[in-house]
C-alpha cells in the first residue's frame, strides 16, 4: 500500500463521504476525433475490426499505467489500495436492449488485434448463455423475493464493499479497475455515469453520440468530428485533476492511434 495514496486528505475524504451519494465528480469533455476515424475505417479495410470502444478502453488503460496510478485504486477499510492488475470492464450489446458487461484483465498488456478477439469471444459466449460471474450474480439476487433481496444486497455490500472481504468468487475487484460504456450506439449523444454501489471502481467512463460540427482549426472554421466523453469519479480516492489529466491523455493518444497496434 503506497503511503502517498493516503494523505490526510484521502483519509479524511474516505471517511467524510459515502460510496457514491455524495462523493461523485462528474466531468465531460469534446474531443476531436477526424482523423481517428479514418484511422478506423482505414484499419477494418484491412480486415482489423477496431472501434471506438477498443480504442479508448486501450486509452484509459495507457493513460493510468503512464500517468495515473491513482485512478488503479479502490476504498478498503478507509484506506487507499491499489488493485493487483490492471482491468477494465467493458459494457457490451448482447442482443436489441440487453446490456452485458465483459471483464479485461491486464488491459495494459493488450493491443487493437488481441482485444477485439477476446470481447468477440466473451459476447459471442454471452449471447449462447455462458454468462459471467458477475451476470449470474445478478440473476441469483434477482431471484431472491423483495424485501429480503434488500438485505441480501445489504450485507454483500457490507462484506465486500466496505469491509473487503472476500466470499468465494465475490471481492471487491469484480469490476476490474474502470469501466467504459459506448452509450453513443444507442443513440444517445451524452450522459453522466452512476458509480455502481457494488463496484469498487474509481471511475465511470462514457462515450457520447460521434457527430460532425464546426471547429475553429488554425484560425479557420472546418467541419471535423467529434465525440462527447464524460466521467464520473470518486471524489474519496481522486480528485478533478485527474480527470483533467485523464482527458488530456485522450486527445494525445487520439493523435497518434497507432501506439495501439
Amino acid at each position: 500500500m503506497s503511503t502517498s495514496l493516503n494523505n490526510a486528505w484521502r483519509k479524511t475524504a474516505s471517511t467524510l463521504y459515502k460510496k457514491p451519494d455524495d462523493s461523485k465528480i462528474l466531468g465531460s469533455v469534446e474531443v476531436d476525433i477526424t482523423e481517428l476515424q479514418e484511422y478506423i475505417a482505414q484499419k477494418r479495410k484491412e480486415g482489423l475490426k477496431i472501434t471506438l470502444t477498443h480504442f479508448f478502453t486501450l486509452a484509459t488503460a495507457q493513460a493510468i499505467k503512464e500517468k495515473l496510478p491513482e485512478l488503479n485504486t479502490y476504498i478498503r477499510r478507509g484506506n487507499v489500495r491499489t488493485h493487483d492488475k490492471l482491468t477494465a470492464t467493458v459494457s457490451v450489446l448482447l442482443r436489441a436492449n440487453e446490456m452485458g458487461s465483459v471483464k479485461v484483465e491486464d488491459i495494459d498488456q493488450m493491443n487493437y488485434a488481441t482485444l477485439v478477439e477476446f470481447l468477440q469471444n466473451k459476447i459471442v459466449e454471452a449471447r449462447k448463455g455462458t454468462e459471467n460471474n458477475t451476470m449470474q450474480m445478478k440473476d441469483r439476487l434477482a431471484a431472491i423475493p423483495w424485501p429480503f433481496r434488500n438485505l441480501a444486497y445489504w450485507f454483500i455490500r457490507k462484506m465486500i464493499i466496505d469491509w473487503g472481504m472476500s466470499f468465494g468468487e465475490l471481492s471487491a475487484n469484480n469490476f476490474g479497475s474502470y469501466i467504459v460504456s459506448n452509450i453513443g450506439t444507442l443513440g444517445l449523444d451524452n450522459g453522466y455515469p452512476a458509480l455502481f454501489p457494488a463496484a469498487n471502481i474509481s471511475f465511470v467512463l462514457i462515450m457520447g453520440g460521434v457527430k460532425k460540427k464546426p471547429l475553429v482549426i488554425n484560425d479557420e472554421v472546418k467541419i471535423r468530428t467529434v465525440i462527447t466523453l464524460a466521467a464520473a469519479l470518486d471524489h474519496r480516492v481522486v480528485d478533478a485533476s485527474h480527470a483533467g489529466i485523464l482527458f488530456k491523455q485522450y486527445k494525445r493518444f487520439v493523435s497518434q492511434p497507432e501506439i495501439f497496434e
